[in-house]
């Protein structure tokens, strides 16, 4: 495992997080032990999706977005069984808005409102290393909200495909049942399976999970 602090003795032993997914399955892979962590120990605010998930399948599949946004709640419901707040902001795959844009510029302000009213304390996002644009756009999201939020908010990055960073500060979630989390990730039986017809697979590697989550710290706004 690589060398990082367990989160139990770090200082954010006691944050609200805020875990934002780029598409449903991403909760699973990148920060299912947090979620299971911090939902048991009533410190999880709630899960952002930034998609709607349609781009793992062929345009006009149909259902695909309903199926996606239930496969998520059955999964996050495999993880934790308290009610978690999911928020949809509803991008479309693979088209993320341009940093610049009022469309991003209005989704910022969105998060932010939410960070702040659910007394938000750190983010976890898919890393901006990561190649899919849609990961790339999440972190970019999160750190605009976090600058907004009018509230001290750390940034975190999981990695789903990619390594963590040799050098940067790292935070360790406790471990959770690998088994839990793999049955989680079968509830997204849309990338697991042909169920709704030709489209992404998720590799079978994927399914061989770590108990735990690394986290690397991007942004400390005390």
């Amino acid at each position: 495992m690589v060398n990082a602090e367990p989160l139990t003795r770090s200082r954010w032993s006691q944050a609200r997080w805020l875990v934002l997914a780029p598409h449903p399955d991403d909760e699973t892979l990148g920060a299912g032990a947090l979620i299971a962590h911090s939902a048991a120990n009533d410190r999880l605010g709630g899960i952002v999706f930034l998609t709607d998930g349609t781009g793992s399948h062929p345009p006009g599949t149909p259902r695909i977005a309903t199926s996606r946004r239930k496969e998520a709640s059955h999964a996050i419901g495999r993880i934790t069984a308290d009610a978690i707040p999911k928020i949809w902001m509803g991008w479309r795959d693979a088209h993320p808005y341009l940093t610049d844009s009022k469309a991003f510029a209005r989704d910022a302000d969105r998060l932010a409102a939410f960070i702040r009213w659910l007394r938000i304390d750190a983010i976890a996002v898919s890393d901006h290393s990561e190649a899919h644009c849609d990961h790339v756009a999440a972190y970019r999201l999160a750190e605009a909200a976090s600058r907004r939020a009018r509230r001290p908010v750390s940034l975190f990055a999981y990695h789903v495909w990619s390594d963590p960073p040799p050098f940067a500060r790292r935070i360790v979630t406790p471990a959770m049942p690998v088994g839990r989390r793999r049955h989680a990730l079968l509830a997204h039986r849309s990338q697991m399976s042909p169920v709704l017809g030709d489209g992404f697979r998720l590799p079978r590697e994927k399914l061989r999970m770590p108990a735990w989550d690394i986290l690397t710290l991007r942004k400390d706004r005390r």
